[in-house]
């Protein structure tokens, strides 16, 4: 396990969880490794207050019985989330007041719950237990994130402990699926099936999960903490935006193992994670990883919301800084120098299509859209999953879907029963490409809708340009946070309110262009005054397709031409 520092005369902090330094008085960034315990902020005091972790007791043994007005305000709008709990938007609440009401005005009386699926790895069982509770109790809804959870809307706190009982019991949980802690831990959906797979992270993601969900050590740290580790070589895992991410590479003197990345985040601040030019052998990626995640937690800065990630921290520190007090403080050893991943050869990394696994079996990736099933149709998956397959069933980061261990005479029947549901395994680029968050449906950050508008978009473009065939992202945003990831999207739409040409407010979006990961990754460019109405949305699109089309050199990507591409060309 990975060393870490005490300060066991700080009697307020776990002694897990605090450094080995003398108090200061000065408040600097609130950061426990400097003895800057006193809370800076609100969050900062509620979490003092009680850990996030002990609010489950009240929601089983008071909230549920006692209804949405017995929750406490500190509970409601801050604990609940460390068991994977928000209240969603209240209905009819536009997106002009989004920043201007209360909390107590946005909240509606129903909750948003995660649950959190490490890995995307799900059993049939699993999954039809998630469409029942959907069915039951969320009115069908069942999102599929791009961290490879599964999210309902319209619950109620009555419901909650029932909820929870039977996800349990299939060996599924919500803790720590939001709130000021490790998230969901997302990985390789094909992890340890895929053919081309250089290292099977899968031992490793177990053995993280057991040391560090439902810990109080870790419970408390200065904002949420996102982790990735993947062992493939098309880089599934989006690993330049995760505060921690392991890549599988190849030693030319060890053999496999993990390059580590640290430091990387999107929101209003985008920044891409760095390498710290380390190998990490199979075995010790547990050490390495508790000890990144006990620097953020100590060494995180705490005075500020907008700074309190570790991609701040490590702009600050650099990479040489962070690996030392990696290596120093928290490990006690010298990690090995090891080489960067290859550059994969291919665009789509979310394993759309039919495969070849590593034992002669198949498995079948397959589109909803935009994310959104329902539980009717999750439990068809789980029913065609164990018809077709072996019962094992893998989410993707990028809101799709995947069946493993097909034989292959049952491919093209699989195939076949999945377009009937409207999930296609060979989706056009516009389906395949298209993301979308929450959105104002639910969402309270939100400001435009989303979903119904990807939704929408795809079956436009799909009519108006049949012959694009070329890899494309579009990512839709209901705010500036960047949940759906639009700086990194070939085309990547934020939303916002603007004046349509009669002067009215309409929904609309500011556009990014020509953001990528993985080949060549960096954040899309902004075309100076480039807002679009909702309405204009599939319009603009097509017209810049179709300029790429016809502007594009011979294997070009699109990221790549909107380098060189005039303004007015992505006007």
């Amino acid at each position: 396990m990975a060393a870490t520092p005490q300060n066991p005369a700080v009697a307020q902090q776990p002694a897990s969880a605090t450094p080995r330094r003398k108090v200061s008085r000065h408040r600097g960034e609130g950061q426990w490794a400097a003895g800057h315990f006193t809370p800076l902020n609100g969050n900062e005091q509620v979490k003092k207050d009680d850990d996030g972790l002990n609010v489950r007791t009240r929601i089983e043994t008071l909230y549920s019985k006692r209804g949405f007005d017995s929750i406490d305000p500190s509970d409601l709008r801050g604990r609940m989330r460390w068991w994977g709990l928000y209240t969603q938007r209240r209905p009819g609440i536009d997106g002009g007041k989004t920043a201007v009401l209360e909390p107590e005005e946005l909240d509606d009386e129903y909750f948003m719950m995660r649950v959190r699926i490490d890995g995307g790895a799900l059993t049939t069982q699993q999954l039809r237990v998630i469409g029942e509770i959907s069915q039951e109790f969320a009115r069908g809804t069942a999102d599929i994130t791009d961290r490879q959870n599964v999210q309902y809307h319209w619950i109620r706190i009555e419901d909650v402990p029932e909820i929870w009982d039977r996800l349990e019991a299939v060996g599924l949980s919500t803790v720590t699926a939001c709130g000021d802690t490790p998230r969901v831990m997302i990985a390789s959906p094909v992890a340890g099936i895929a053919e081309d797979e250089i290292i099977d992270g899968t031992p490793a993601l177990e053995e993280m999960k057991r040391r560090v969900l439902g810990n109080k050590a870790y419970s408390n740290l200065p904002r949420k903490f996102k982790t990735a580790i993947s062992g493939s070589p098309v880089l599934d895992v989006v690993h330049e935006i995760n505060d921690v991410a392991f890549v599988g590479v190849r030693h030319p003197e060890h053999g496999p193992g993990f390059d580590l990345w640290v430091g990387g985040g999107l929101s209003t601040n985008p920044k891409l994670g760095v390498r710290l030019g380390t190998w990490v052998p199979l075995e010790d990626v547990p050490d390495v990883y508790e000890g990144v995640l006990s620097i953020f937690r100590d060494y995180g800065y705490r005075r500020l919301r907008n700074r309190a990630r570790l991609k701040f921290l490590v702009a600050d520190w650099g990479p040489e800084k962070f690996r030392q007090v990696l290596e120093d403080e928290y490990l006690g050893r010298r990690l090995t120098d090891g080489p960067a991943p290859e550059q994969p050869v291919q665009q789509w990394r979310d394993h759309i299509g039919v495969h070849r696994q590593k034992d002669g079996r198949h498995y079948v990736g397959f589109a909803p859209r935009v994310g959104r099933v329902d539980g009717t149709t999750l439990t068809k998956i789980a029913d065609l999953a164990e018809s077709h397959g072996s019962g094992r069933v893998r989410t993707t980061v990028e809101q799709k879907m995947i069946i493993l261990d097909v034989e292959e005479d049952r491919v093209d029947s699989l195939v076949e029963s999945l377009e009937a549901l409207d999930l296609s395994a060979r989706p056009s680029p516009f389906r395949r490409g298209t993301m979308a968050c929450t959105g104002i449906e639910f969402c309270k950050l939100a400001i435009v809708e989303t979903k119904a508008r990807g939704a929408s978009l795809i079956d436009e473009l799909e009519r108006r340009i049949p012959d694009f065939d070329e890899p494309i992202t579009i990512n839709l945003n209901g705010c500036p946070n960047a949940c759906a990831r639009i700086q990194v999207a070939d085309i990547g739409l934020k939303g916002q309110l603007m004046l349509d040409e009669r002067g009215q407010q309409v929904e609309g979006y500011q556009v990014h262009l020509g953001g990528a990961l993985g080949l060549e990754a960096g954040f899309g460019r902004k075309v100076r005054g480039l807002k679009v109405t909702a309405d204009e949305l599939p319009d603009y699109i097509e017209r810049v397709l179709k300029r790429f089309q016809e502007e594009r050199a011979d294997g070009e990507r699109f990221a790549t031409w909107v380098g060189r591409a005039s303004e007015e060309a992505l006007s």
